[in-house]
């Protein structure tokens, strides 16, 4: 870590890289012809200052774990990150910076997670990434605890600080209310937020909507605050050691999240536009881009150009950096050398590896263990608990309705706050969200994002109407962040439509690289969650009934069952599979999810005493299926066979493609009503004998 107590120091170099990075972001959207330019002049000495003053990290290596994180919130910005990743050297180039917003370009509209070196997080939607940094500093204090929890504070390999600047527009959204009361609550002290207050926003002075007291919010929220005004004096003054010793201040306070409200002028210092709407995102002109280039003292003919003196000056910071990482190591190898045991456990997280036979975790139910699915989901977690020490999370305020408490672990949370029922550990493994399901999936994003760690977050699945920014976030970005989401359909009962989920299914599955898993039984349910902690490259969503479902018995599984016995439940790693087949080619398909797959089995009962041979596919997951080889789907739902049925207690929408024209959905088209969960399928239809009915149509139809 740069020694922050030494003496500040910004020389005439330091200024001279601000004001090229100022330019060449004028240049960079002139030529584009869009963009966001106001910010990225006036935030040049902000991140420049955190870049090349304060932060630990390591161009050459961005995701060396003993790095300070930079989280621009404001993605809009992104000239802001990305003169910096060229200034310090992360090999973004003045080539890359000319392509702004260009097709296939190392800089594109806003930062994209594993697309630009030195991105941390996928920003944009305004409030995410001030919202994922909370996820950052759980993550670290996780972290922290699993590996190194004795060490006094900031003498650890597994401490370090996460940086966040954050707009206006970022504060007023509230996902960032729901994540910063949570970092206020949690006391997370290695938080520091820079809040750029420059009172314009598309609609020009952002009072026309936004005159509170920020500061004092945040003060409520249990942060520490601080103003620095470069505003006070009447003229402009940036006053960047004001700014640093701020920052200091901040890091230096490790029992609050900090947040420094930084008065500033946008556009600084173009003549006529600065502290103006109308440079917030739009290019400047070129009769405005030479008058600000001439404030310089520039040369106005010159576009994307930095001399070569300032660049290797700022390029020093890679062997500064090589100096910081060297120290840090050898604190790392103290460590290892003293924690053989963590030190091996690190690597295998490190290293993305599965714990050894970890499959034999996995509990197998037997044929009288008929339970809900959220049950059998949180006997899962449980069970494997021990075998996964980097699993942990928790529910929005609906725990013992998730079921998703590791029982055997105390509450994440600040020893102050142990309640009558949850003992309280900075390090637990129990994550209590509250009733904020967008931060909680914000916040889990942030988890995954920046550790090796895998954490879920639960609430009901009609809820994931408050997640979905953050939850399509997670799918862009390809991490797997785990949703727990119970209490699927009309199964709800009695609280009636407005929680019983009806399109949710459908609208969750129209996210790409999303994976909706809907298990239709306990031993599903096991094989789900194995499969889940498998993927790595997208995240997942667990869809669970609240309603007790039989479990079938397996051929695999339960061999002294007397009776007919279905597919091994491994078929759910494949998104689909033959649950149970007739012999020869079959007259219907009945594919089915969730709870409602036990009517199908009933309803190919039913069908084969009048001599219909119907096979049963249990799919619970279209997009695991969709990934297996075409040979393998069409084994599963043959192409000849047209008469099909499908069964699931939601919209029919995302199943048309497999219907075709002969098929027939039992689907929900309405919304729900208060009334028990059996009275409600009964009366909708979600029946063997419905299923009977629709087969039969089906079959007339493929004639």
């Amino acid at each position: 870590m740069p020694n922050l107590d030494a003496k500040f120091e910004w020389t005439d170099m330091d200024q001279r890289a601000v004001d090229y990075a100022r330019v060449i972001a004028v240049d960079a959207v002139e030529k584009v012809g869009s963009g966001h330019p106001g910010t990225a002049m006036s935030l040049a000495p902000v991140a420049y200052t955190l870049f090349q003053k304060v932060m630990r990290h390591d161009p050459t290596d961005d995701r060396w774990m003993g790095r300070d994180r930079f989280i621009l919130s404001p993605g809009h910005t992104s000239l802001t990150l990305y003169l910096q990743l060229f200034l310090n050297g992360y090999g973004l180039e003045m080539k890359d910076l000319e392509a702004l917003r260009t097709y296939d370009s190392l800089t594109p509209g806003h930062p994209e997670y594993g697309h630009t070196k030195g991105v941390e997080i996928t920003t944009g939607p305004l409030g995410q990434g001030l919202a994922s940094a909370v996820g950052f500093a759980y993550a670290q204090r996780y972290m922290r605890g699993l590996f190194d929890p004795e060490a006094p504070e900031g003498t650890s390999p597994f401490d370090h600080t996460i940086f966040t600047i954050a707009s206006e527009g970022d504060i007023q959204e509230g996902v960032t209310s729901e994540a910063s009361s949570l970092a206020g609550h949690q006391q997370l002290g290695n938080l520091v937020v820079i809040f750029d207050r420059n009172h314009i926003s598309i609609e020009d002075d952002t009072d026309v909507a936004f005159t509170e007291d920020v500061m004092k919010r945040y003060e409520s929220y249990g942060w520490d605050t601080a103003r620095v005004d470069w505003t006070v004096t009447g003229e402009y003054d940036e006053n960047i050691e004001d700014l640093y010793n701020a920052i200091v201040a901040a890091k230096k306070n490790t029992d609050k999240p900090s947040i420094i409200e930084l008065r500033t002028r946008i556009g600084f210092p173009a003549p006529t536009k600065q502290n103006t709407g109308g440079i917030h995102g739009s290019k400047l002109g070129a009769e405005e881009v030479a008058a600000t280039k001439e404030y310089f003292g520039f040369d106005t003919e010159k576009s994307f150009f930095i001399e070569p003196e300032i660049l290797d000056y700022t390029r020093e910071v890679v062997g500064r950096m090589a100096e910081e990482r060297a120290e840090w190591q050898k604190s790392f190898d103290k460590w290892a050398e003293a924690n053989p045991e963590h030190a091996k456990l690190y690597e295998r997280l490190r290293e993305g590896k599965l714990p050894e036979g970890y499959k034999d975790a996995f509990p197998i139910f037997g044929i009288d263990d008929s339970m809900a699915t959220r049950a059998a989901s949180g006997k899962v977690i449980n069970a494997i608990a021990d075998t996964f020490p980097e699993l942990w999370g928790g529910s929005a305020d609906l725990a013992g309705s998730n079921n998703t408490t590791i029982e055997s672990a105390k509450s994440f949370n600040v020893e102050q706050h142990t309640t009558g029922k949850y003992t309280a550990d900075p390090y637990g493994r129990v994550l209590h969200f509250g009733i904020r399901e967008h931060a909680a999936a914000a916040i889990v994003n942030g988890i995954v994002l920046s550790s090796p760690t895998r954490a879920f977050m639960g609430t009901f699945l009609q809820f994931t109407d408050y997640q979905r920014p953050a939850i399509r976030l997670a799918a862009l970005m390809g991490v797997p962040s785990i949703f727990v989401w119970t209490h699927d359909s009309i199964g709800l009962g009695e609280d009636g439509p407005t929680h019983q989920p009806v399109e949710h299914l459908a609208a969750l599955r129209a996210i790409p690289n999303l994976n909706v898993v809907r298990p239709a039984d306990a031993n599903e349910t096991s094989v789900a969650w194995r499969k889940i902690l498998e993927t790595q490259d997208s995240p997942s969503g667990l869809v669970l009934s609240r309603q007790g479902l039989p479990e079938m018995p397996r051929e695999d599984l339960h061999a002294d069952f007397d009776g007919e016995k279905y597919a091994s439940a491994e078929g759910v790693a494949r998104g689909g599979y033959i649950l149970a087949d007739t012999e020869g080619t079959p007259d219907v398909l009945l594919i089915a999810t969730g709870s409602e797959v036990q009517h199908a089995i009933e309803a190919r009962k039913q069908l084969a005493e009048e001599g219909i041979a119907a096979r049963v596919i249990s799919m619970p997951s279209r997009e695991w299926f969709a990934a297996e080889s075409e040979e393998y789907r069409e084994s599963v739902i043959p192409s000849e066979v047209k008469a099909r049925v499908t069964v699931e207690a939601g919209v029919a929408m995302p199943w048309y493609d497999i219907l075709g024209s002969a098929g027939r959905p039992v689907s929900l088209e309405h919304y729900g009503a208060s009334a028990s969960a059996e009275e409600l399928f009964e009366r909708y239809g979600f029946t063997a004998e419905n299923v009977v009915a629709k087969a039969k149509e089906s079959i007339e139809a493929a004639k």
